[in-house]
């Protein structure tokens, strides 16, 4: 099982974390682009919980895509072959 304790932000991100880090971000682009586009004084408690709402559906969409379940997390070795 994968180690999530928190790290901080002087530590170096493991080589797992940043590859998982990559792979979502790239997956959540528009999602990004889009928050990106609200000025920043905007940004309140109710905005993030939507775009967290937003990256949830997105990766449980993604999910529901992928051919064989779980390919991405035994890809990225958070799950036994």
């Amino acid at each position: 099982m994968a180690d999530f304790a928190p790290i901080s932000s002087a530590t170096p991100m493991p080589a797992s974390r940043e590859e998982l880090a990559s792979v979502l971000d790239a997956r959540l682009t528009e999602i990004w682009a889009e928050l990106f586009q609200v000025p920043r004084e905007r940004w309140d408690h109710e905005l993030m919980g939507w775009f967290l709402r937003a990256a949830y559906g997105q990766g449980y969409c993604d999910a529901l895509r992928e051919p064989p379940g779980g390919t991405l997390t035994r890809e990225l070795g958070y799950q036994s072959q």
